[in-house]
């Protein structure tokens, strides 16, 4: 058993999951993390490996009782967040701050027939896009539609001049994405093609978040590019019959989460928020409006060298802890040298599916956490990271109750600083890869890609959101911020030094936080130049 525990802890330490399919043994693995003697040692003890995942499975189970399929001529219920996201826009119905581009390019033959066939395969697949949400007496209640008229409309950009077409087709997907959508009659996505040359295209498919999320992104990705190619070689499609979906998991979650199971998980958020809530000081270009906000966004985006990513895998590996934690411990230590403020609180982006059977669902499961971040006491980068590691164990132990809950029960006296809940958050998403996410597809005469940062609806909730991917060319990382508050100048700065101070990390992680470097040689070179003139 020792020798399973150990195995399966360094699978964890490099962030490669295991699952089990029907009995049957399943590996999700980022890039290079599983070696061949890892791969030889999970093959060895695989036996043991299955049995102990068996019966943390039980263990799971009796704390998540599984989730059933409901009667649909029943009032239908929305989740927390998906009843928290249906008032917000109600507030402002003309926001698009909650809306989910997806864009894809196409270079090859796309066969635009199997393509719209594909789409509509997708949406019958999943009942959560044929959902809208009606008000009935002021109250949200969904309505699933059988069936859903689904447009496709093509926009033929070929008569524009070639240097133009690739520039206009990503103006006119951005007003796409920028598009509002009516929750209450629906339907709650849209759909544009551009023909940018005989053989490239470009799909934008916009949705909101109220049924969809960064995971459910990937999910809608990998379901299209699967069902088309099976389509376009004349196959029967590969994806299985979905045993349930979003509208079941909404009512498992309104059943489940009370009683002493609400009052557990609720006692540890009480006890962690207790206080002032801490407002990060970051240095504004202007200060924050005191009217309504108009969200107003903007993204500073950058991949990191292929080096550095393993360098920090590296380290994440001999630290015993994740990638995911040590880069929320570099970014704590980024503003905390903005800020001088020992006390943070810094939002992390949770799946929110605790449950297999939400693994291949539609809808939104994303939950936010709160993490209190302590910097206090002269710490080094290490003795950081373990207290990451502490308290991001802890958050994902009671990860269950939606965000929205946590700041309803917030005490009056705590609602002044609630603002502090919405200021920065983190997020680390999944890799791409061929087996996950939103990779490359090659097929026939045909290649899909996605293009995650050329499309952008422009809007933000928070001041600041970070978030970052493992890739093949590198680690991709990008600043959302709230362009009322920023000026371009300032971002492109910070990325700049949250470069340098994980160079700086990596170099010397045993040194004190105040310590490690954060301006860029240039500016360095400026610094030393002012201490000097006369």
């Amino acid at each position: 058993m020792n020798h399973t525990l150990d195995l399966l802890d360094q699978l964890r330490q490099r962030n490669i999951s295991l699952w089990l399919d029907n009995g049957r043994l399943r590996y999700r693995a980022p890039k290079d993390a599983l070696s061949p003697e890892l791969l030889t040692a999970l093959k060895t003890h695989k036996a043991e490996v299955i049995a102990f995942l068996q019966k943390a499975t039980t263990h799971h189970k009796n704390l998540h009782p599984p989730i059933q399929v409901i009667d649909r001529q029943q009032k239908l219920p929305l989740s927390f967040a998906q009843q928290r996201l249906w008032f917000l826009q109600k507030l402002e119905p003309d926001s698009i701050s909650n809306n989910m581009p997806v864009a894809l390019h196409f270079e090859g033959q796309l066969n635009i027939g199997v393509l719209k066939q594909s789409v509509f395969e997708v949406v019958r697949r999943h009942e959560v896009l044929r959902t809208r949400f009606p008000a009935v007496k002021n109250q949200p209640t969904a309505v699933v539609e059988q069936q859903i008229e689904i447009e496709l409309p093509i926009v033929d950009l070929r008569c524009f001049p070639s240097h133009e077409r690739t520039f206009e087709a990503h103006r006119q997907a951005t007003e796409a994405a920028r598009q509002p959508f009516d929750l209450e009659t629906g339907p709650i996505f849209h759909l544009k093609l551009f023909w940018i040359e005989d053989s490239e295209f470009l799909l934008i498919w916009n949705m909101h978040s109220i049924i969809c999320d960064d995971a459910s992104s990937d999910v809608v990705y990998q379901d299209l590019t699967t069902t088309y190619q099976a389509m376009v070689a004349g196959s029967a499609l590969p994806l299985s019959t979905i045993p349930v979906q979003y509208i079941d998991f909404a009512h498992w979650q309104r059943e489940w989460l009370q009683g002493d199971v609400l009052e557990t998980q609720l006692s540890y958020w009480k006890q962690t928020l207790a206080g002032h809530l801490p407002s990060i000081q970051l240095p504004f270009d202007h200060p924050k409006p005191s009217g309504k906000q108009s969200y107003r966004g903007d993204r500073a985006s950058h991949i990191f060298s292929p080096q550095l990513q393993q360098a920090l895998i590296e380290l994440s590996q001999k630290s015993d802890t994740t990638l995911f934690m040590t880069l929320l411990s570099a970014f704590e230590i980024l503003l905390y040298r903005y800020s001088m403020q020992e006390d943070l609180l810094i939002n992390v982006a949770s799946t929110g599916r605790g449950n297999v059977e939400t693994e291949g669902l539609l809808g939104f499961f994303s939950n936010t956490l709160p993490l209190r971040a302590d910097l206090s006491g002269k710490p080094t980068f290490r003795e950081v990271l373990r207290r990451v590691k502490q308290s991001a164990l802890q958050a994902f132990t009671h990860q269950d109750i939606p965000f929205e809950r946590i700041v309803e029960e917030l005490q009056p006296e705590q609602r002044q600083s609630q603002s502090s809940l919405f200021q920065i958050k983190f997020a680390l998403n999944p890799p791409w890869s061929k087996d996950r996410g939103m990779a490359a597809v090659h097929l026939p005469g045909l290649s899909i890609k996605p293009l995650p940062d050329h499309i952008y609806h422009n809007k933000t909730k928070y001041d600041i959101t970070l978030v970052m991917r493992e890739q093949d060319e590198g680690l991709g990382m990008f600043f959302d911020y709230n362009a009322e508050l920023f000026e371009t100048d300032t971002m492109a700065r910070m990325v700049e030094h949250f470069q340098t101070l994980l160079e700086g990390i990596i170099s010397n992680p045993d040194q004190y936080i105040s310590k490690l470097p954060l301006l860029t040689a240039t500016e360095q070179e400026k610094f030393q130049q002012h201490l000097h003139a006369p």
